[in-house]
């Protein structure tokens, strides 16, 4: 692997994924290749309007004007946080400021994991565990695991209104080119994006799990009825491509884990973003 140092790039604006459902996007360049990585997160809109997750510190001014380009902040009646994970939670003090009339929505686990840095305010906190629904005014949403995950606190969500899933870092893959669809991507490069980021960056111990036992959780996901899958690191995925991206995780304990970046590239990059002596 040779590194390649590549300038940022530009957010790209909010995407309508189906009615009163956006997904709120930042760009992030890859380390180590000329490739790109979406860090995004979900508005959706409707009686009771909730954001989820809350994107990263970097970005939070453009995070901030995307999100409110859609929803008045005294309207936002829900803060979903799927995990505790910085890029998911990255705004969280700032749309709880920003939005008064919100709650919450987290779990026991995500707020012992996450007080050494955030003072959750409880009286403004609901606790909805995996497998379990909550009402928004004029749906219900459920909170369901995907199969790919990095932390024990993660939930998905599911709107059995529009069919969207939340997938979080599910079916996380780089991309060439941040203006690239699913569609647009080689299917030998979408499918080795799959398996490096789950293997390699987000659930490396799904090669220690028993193939059936996985499929059947698998299984618990894929028979929703989901027409959209909407997630933080990946283009939205539609259409047949939903059946493809489910059986490529699905394979994920039958393969071996990618070799990582050692030393010798952290070596490359060090000295290729140096900056010479004057």
């Amino acid at each position: 692997m040779t590194f390649t140092p590549i300038a940022p790039t530009t957010n790209v604006a909010p995407t309508k994924i189906a009615d009163d459902t956006y997904v709120i996007h930042q760009v992030q360049p890859a380390l180590g290749q000329p490739l790109f990585v979406y860090i995004n997160s979900m508005v959706i809109l409707g009686q009771e309007p909730v954001i989820v997750d809350t994107g990263t510190p970097a970005n939070r001014k453009q995070w901030l004007d995307d999100v409110f380009s859609l929803v008045e902040p005294e309207d936002v009646r829900w803060i979903f946080l799927s995990h505790d994970d910085v890029d998911h939670t990255g705004n969280l003090d700032e749309a709880l400021t920003a939005c008064p009339n919100a709650t919450v929505v987290c779990n026991w686990a995500m707020v012992e994991r996450h007080t050494n840095c955030f003072d959750f305010p409880l009286h403004r906190c609901r606790w909805v565990m995996d497998g379990e629904t909550f009402e928004v005014g004029d749906r219900t949403l459920h909170a369901l695991r995907p199969p790919v995950f990095d932390s024990p606190t993660t939930r998905g969500l599911y709107d059995p209104t529009t069919g969207v899933y939340w997938a979080v870092d599910t079916f996380a893959t780089p991309l060439p080119d941040p203006s690239m669809t699913i569609a647009d991507l080689d299917q030998d490069f979408w499918f080795h994006g799959l398996w490096m980021f789950a293997l390699g960056a987000v659930s490396p111990w799904l090669t220690m799990l028993d193939i059936d036992k996985y499929g059947k959780y698998v299984d618990r996901v894929q028979n929703l009825d989901i027409t959209t899958i909407a997630s933080c690191h990946s283009p939205v995925i539609e259409g047949p491509f939903i059946e493809q991206a489910f059986g490529r995780i699905r394979e994920l304990p039958t393969l071996d884990a990618p070799t990582l970046p050692d030393q010798s590239i952290l070596d490359q990059i060090v000295s290729a973003t140096s900056i010479p002596p004057s």
